[in-house]
Parts: structure tokens; sequence; C-alpha cells
């Protein structure tokens, strides 16, 4: 078999031999750094552990990611200890409720519509669902009110929603109904009730998951 040559050049020329004699060269190097580089970081890592001389404290991991939204203590009892929740009362567009609803007469027409005309109340069974006055305090307008009658905070709206909804709230203060704020370590952040869940229309809406396989048959 004879040599494929193309314009006087060929494989075994010297020119060929010697233009790529440097980047051979070059290559290796590089090879060699990267190689020795590595040995370097891995013995500084491990030289870096040995020096330690105290036992690893695996509630000390640094945080992330901080919450910077509001929050408030929980006023629960939780196994794992205090826990915060996000603020309620900054989110409601509307609140003090008391600027509106108070002593003075309401002399607006159509008041009612034009402030709160965008809510659709659909909390309960049909046929029995809630009124306004059921979770809204009558007279103290800026609090919520429990069927015993005691003022509750907006911000804590989760004590009012757990005297009817008791095993979601029970799953909620263990962490299996709702969700942790951000950190996975550190102080333990989670979502109120009404983060998620529309207080007036609290059940989601029916919707097809993200993914859908097609039945087999």
């Amino acid at each position: 078999m004879s040599m494929i040559t193309v314009a006087g050049w060929h494989p075994g020329s010297l020119s060929t031999r010697g233009s790529m004699a440097p980047i051979i060269l070059m290559l290796v190097l590089l090879i060699i750094c990267i190689a020795a580089a590595g040995n370097t970081s891995e013995e500084a890592f491990l030289d870096e552990v040995k020096a330690v001389d105290r036992n690893f404290d695996n509630r000390s991991v640094p945080l992330d990611h901080y919450v910077v939204e509001d929050t408030v203590l929980a006023k629960e009892n939780y196994q794992g200890g205090p826990f915060r929740v996000l603020a309620r009362k900054k989110r409601i567009e509307r609140y003090k409720c008391s600027s509106c609803h108070g002593d003075k007469p309401i002399t607006v027409n159509e008041g009612k519509e034009l402030t709160h005309g965008d809510i659709e109340l659909e909390h309960g069974r049909s046929g029995t669902g809630l009124t306004c006055i059921d979770c809204h305090h009558p007279e103290a307008r800026d609090y919520l009110e429990d069927k015993k009658g005691r003022k509750i905070d907006f911000d804590h709206s989760y004590q009012l929603c757990g005297q009817c909804h008791f095993r979601q709230k029970r799953d909620w203060l263990g962490g299996a109904h709702g969700k942790r704020v951000t950190n996975w370590a550190g102080d333990r952040v989670i979502f109120n009730c009404t983060t998620c869940h529309n207080p007036h229309s609290p059940r989601f809406e029916k919707r097809f998951p993200a993914t859908y396989s097609v039945p087999m048959n």
C-alpha cells in the first residue's frame, strides 16, 4: 500500500514532527500542573481537618439564607423547641379593620362592594358555611375570635384554624403539613396557614398533576 500524500506532506515528514512537538510539550506540562494542584489542595484540606481539636457540632451549621420576612414567635408547644411563623398582618391590604369598622356611620354608597367585593366566602360545608362573624371578632375588629370567645391576633391565625382543622394543625406542628421557610438548619421558621390558604376560600382548586401517565388499558 502506498502512502497518501497531500500537497507534498505526509505523516512521517520531519516538518510535521517539529511543528507538533511544542503542542505536545504544552499538553504534558498542563497535565502535570493540574495533577500537582489537585494533590496540593487535597493535602491542604486534610491538614486543616487534622488540625481541628474539637468535635463537630451538627447544630452549628451556618445559615445559607436568612429569613427576611416579618416573623412572630409561635404560641404553641412543640417537642422540637420554640419556632417562628410568618407574620400575617402586614400582608393584609386593608388592615387595620377598625379604620372603617367602628362607631362612625358608613356613608359611602355600596361601601361593602367597594371594600370587600373581591371576597368570595366559600368556607365550610354547603348549606352550613361560615359567615364573617364566625371568625372575626364582632367588637374588637382588629382581632379574630375562636368559639370560646377568645381574641386571636391575626399573626397567630393558626390558633383559630386549628380549632376545626385540628388534624392539619397537628401535622403542621410536626412539619408534615405546610412548609419551612428557607432554612434547613438553625431557627425553625414555617409558613402560617394563611400563607398558602385563602382564609375565605381555603380549598385549593382541582387541577391535573404536573405529569400525567396515560392508562395502559
